[in-house]
């Protein structure tokens, strides 16, 4: 796919990360292209550069060589205060781990994004997502209140609210049991296909990465097209 026609695209990305031992070279000229509405699956070893890669494709690591572009944006070329509004208007993020904010109840978690935005209806937009997760009885309830499913469903409509482009989801049925996952797995593809966002999703699941349009796999910090089985776990 040519990198004109992505909502966002990798280029010859690397990424050396500095440690104690010395660098550490993470990514190694990468190329990934994502269509508009395309859903990717990215499988590999853990260590691989899978979590790297989306943290480069949200702006939170800049690349050490190559560019990662959106919509003739080019991530490296943004200060920080850019690249805060790209993944505001641009990015949804999943979690393995959730990540919502333990003070702030399941709608108050839901309802951020659109908040941030400046949508007066934030709450009431977050409340009909909720109540369509099965959420509804578990509104005004924290996180520390909720089962890992339960906080996975309100971190997937919290990334999906504001309809992002792109959706960027990290290893988010890793933390749940399998009941959990199937139910999480199903809300997420269902709520993207009506957003209508990109999907990059990283897995150890192959069957969960089969869900996707397309896969990939990285293996030592680079990306083959295609699903290596000796390449995952």
């Amino acid at each position: 796919m040519k990198k004109s026609h992505a909502i966002i695209a990798a280029e010859n990305v690397d990424l050396t990360l500095k440690s104690r031992a010395g660098p550490i070279k993470i990514l190694k000229r990468v190329s990934l292209a994502v269509a508009h509405g395309e859903s990717v699956g990215v499988i590999g070893r853990s260590g691989s550069g899978k979590s790297s890669l989306l943290s480069v494709l949200a702006g939170l690591e800049r690349p050490t060589a190559g560019e990662v572009v959106s919509d003739r944006r080019v991530l490296n070329e943004m200060n920080e205060d850019a690249l805060a509004q790209f993944r505001l208007t641009t990015i949804g993020f999943i979690f393995q781990a959730f990540h919502l904010i333990p003070t702030m109840t399941a709608l108050e978690n839901a309802a951020l994004p659109l908040e941030l935005a400046g949508e007066l209806d934030a709450f009431e937009k977050a409340s009909v997502m909720l109540e369509r997760v099965g959420l509804d009885d578990r509104l005004d309830h924290h996180p520390d209140q909720l089962s890992g499913g339960e906080q996975q469903r309100v971190a997937i409509v919290r990334a999906l609210i504001a309809a992002p482009p792109v959706l960027l989801a990290d290893e988010p049925t890793g933390n749940l049991d399998s009941a959990a996952a199937a139910l999480v797995t199903a809300m997420l593809f269902d709520l993207r296909r009506e957003t209508g966002s990109a999907l990059v999703l990283v897995t150890h699941d192959h069957e969960l990465a089969a869900r996707c349009d397309r896969v990939v796999t990285i293996e030592d910090g680079r990306l083959f097209e295609g699903q290596k089985i000796e390449a995952a776990e």
